[in-house]
Order: C-alpha cells, then sequence, then structure tokens
C-alpha cells in the first residue's frame, strides 16, 4: 500500500496534468489546483468564491422545492447536449414541475482517473452555459477521483433549490374527471438519439435531443393562468410511466389519442426499428400538464408562443375509473389498449 501511495505521490509530481489524477481527489494541492484552475473560472459566483462546505443562501421566500439527482449518460456528448447539460437542466426541470423557480444548485463531480483536463473543461463550459440560460448558480460542489474503470469517465451529481410560486398547488390529489391532459411537444427525442448515437446508427434525418430547461415556460404558465393541477416531466420511461404515476396515485382512468401525441416521425421509425414503444422513451425537454378543462386553450396558447412549446398538444383526458384506474391509448384506427407501467430499463444510461 505505502509502495502505491508513492508511486501515486511521484506520478502526480511529475507529470503535466493534462489528465484526472487520483491524486486530484486528495484534499491537497492537487484538489486546490482542480478547484481553483478548472472549475471555479466556469462557475464562479460570490457564493461559491467562498468554498465554505456549505452554502449561504438568503432566499426570497420560506416556501422552498429541493431535489436531488445523478446523471451517469454515455455517450458523455451527444447531438443536442451532453452530462453538463444535462445534469444542469434536468434538476432546473425537476424544480420547474414542482411549482417554483429555481435558484441554486450543487455540482458534485465523481472523476475516472485518467480523464483529459480537456473534456472536463468542455463538460464545465457546458455546465456554465446551461446555468446561466436557466438563470441558476452553482452555489456550492464537490470532486472526488475513483480509479480507472470505477466510473466511466466521469459521472455528476447535482442538487437545487428553488423558489416555490405563490398561489400554486400542485398534485395528484387536484385531478378530477375531465381534466385536460398537455405536452409540450414530441416525445422520444432524447432517448432515441442516445441509443442510436451509442450504437452508430445513422438515419437520413439526424436526430437531436430535446435537453433543454423548461422554467421559463413553466413559470409563465404558473403565472399567467389558473387551473394547472399536475405537472411532470416524463424523463426515466417516458409519456407510459408518468400517466400511470399520475393515475395510479389519483385513482383515475386516463385516456390519450394515439394521432394527437406529437412524434417526430424519424424517432418514431427508429423506435419501430430497434422494437421500441416511443411512448416508453425518455425525455429531458418535456413536460406533462394535467389542467382543469376551462384553461387548456390559454395553457396551449402559452406553450405555442415560446421556444420549447412550440409543438405543444393537448392529448387526452381523464375519466372516471370503472374497476382499476388504467392509461388507455385510443389508436389512430379508433381501437384501445392498455398502456402499462415500464417494466425495466429499456434504454440503458440515458441520462
Amino acid at each position: 500500500m505505502v509502495q502505491v501511495l508513492a508511486k501515486e505521490k511521484t506520478r502526480a509530481m511529475t507529470a503535466k496534468h493534462d489528465r484526472i489524477l487520483l491524486a486530484h481527489g486528495g484534499g491537497g494541492q492537487l484538489s486546490d489546483d482542480l478547484i481553483r484552475r478548472h472549475i471555479l473560472p466556469k462557475l464562479k459566483n460570490d457564493t461559491l468564491a467562498e468554498l465554505a462546505d456549505s452554502a449561504k443562501l438568503n432566499l426570497p421566500s420560506g416556501r422552498i422545492c429541493f431535489t436531488t439527482d445523478s446523471y451517469v449518460v454515455k455517450p458523455l456528448f451527444f447531438n443536442g447536449g451532453d452530462i453538463g447539460k444535462l445534469a444542469v437542466c434536468g434538476t432546473v426541470n425537476d424544480l420547474a414541475v414542482a411549482g417554483s423557480k429555481p435558484l441554486a444548485l450543487s455540482l458534485s463531480l465523481i472523476i475516472e482517473d485518467g480523464l483529459e483536463f480537456e473534456l472536463l473543461e468542455k463538460i464545465l463550459t457546458s455546465i456554465a452555459q446551461a446555468a446561466s440560460q436557466n438563470k441558476v448558480n452553482i452555489v456550492t460542489g464537490d470532486t472526488k477521483t475513483v480509479e480507472a474503470g470505477a466510473a466511466d469517465k466521469i459521472f455528476i451529481n447535482t442538487a437545487g433549490i428553488g423558489v416555490r410560486l405563490p398561489g400554486v398547488e400542485l398534485g395528484c390529489d387536484r385531478i378530477t374527471p375531465g381534466d385536460k391532459i398537455i405536452i409540450n411537444g414530441t416525445i422520444g427525442d432524447h432517448g432515441m438519439t442516445i441509443i442510436l448515437q451509442r450504437e452508430g446508427i445513422k438515419f437520413e434525418s439526424q436526430l437531436r435531443s430535446d435537453c433543454a430547461g423548461l422554467a421559463d415556460l413553466t413559470c409563465k404558465l404558473l403565472e399567467k393562468t389558473g387551473g394547472i393541477k399536475f405537472m411532470r416531466d416524463p424523463t426515466r420511461g417516458g409519456l407510459a410511466a408518468t400517466l400511470n404515476e399520475a393515475s395510479r396515485t389519483s385513482g383515475l382512468s386516463i385516456e390519450i389519442r394515439e394521432a394527437d401525441i406529437p412524434v417526430n416521425p424519424t424517432v418514431q421509425a427508429a423506435a419501430d426499428m430497434l422494437g421500441f414503444d416511443v411512448l416508453e422513451i425518455a425525455n429531458e425537454g418535456k413536460f406533462v400538464a394535467i389542467v382543469s378543462p376551462e384553461s387548456a386553450d390559454e395553457c396551449l396558447n402559452i406553450c405555442r408562443n415560446h421556444p420549447l412549446g412550440a409543438d405543444a398538444a393537448l392529448i387526452g383526458q381523464v375519466v372516471q375509473t370503472r374497476d382499476i384506474p388504467t392509461v388507455e391509448l385510443i389508436t389512430r384506427i379508433g381501437g384501445k389498449r392498455i398502456v402499462q407501467m415500464p417494466y425495466g430499463r429499456e434504454l440503458p444510461r440515458i441520462c
């Protein structure tokens, strides 16, 4: 053990540091260099600059939302995003659909021995850009290094705090029969982009992940219209999992119309070719909202006048349960099929 540590120390002292070393996670000079030379310049703000063990925040409200998530996507870079953008947007979206305005994030990096600094810099630049675009600060964080082969280059954990918007109460307990179901755009873009890029499959029309932060749109919706009862971002498990969760928790059934669900034709073709149900494929820039019938048109108009809601659609409604809560799809030819809760992971490592 002593010899191993001695070799690692010698390596750290003599290397040019174009790659991450295990010693960068040791809490000494190399850890300090990693933070001050690479991380702080990308993400610097007054709170983070203190480099304290905990961030001190002045929040404008006593009503907050708090979330955390981890990101292990493969490949790290994909058409439309990368693991850094995904980490920021994913956490922002979890706060947004809870009815809050995101304010601050933590950022923890688990970095594999041997990761090139050039790659880390690209990821940090993306994180900084996504944070700026979504008007949040990275206010605290942590770095750890692990042995080669233990983390597939880099894993990221983020946690986020948001201030709940005044008067907004969202939850399955507010859903009633007759409520309408809205989605802000096409489904399946992220998951199919990842799997095609991973497998090296190319289509004539290149797919692009929908990875984006939704808070600007959701805040506009919640501030300008009433009647929104439930919101969720359909990530892992896709639209199928989200609607089944809402149905089971509310005790009510849901009907959706296949003809009204927006799907990029290339996404549908790819899903059909690979044997996937597009309803179960992950999204990273979409939300599902269940709203009162009276507010549905207004919600659609607000969405369609926003860049992230141009393809918004009303896809179904909540109905009274006859036996057990179910989600049913009305097919294009007028038949019906039950949309099951996905059993396991259809697409591994998509977020």
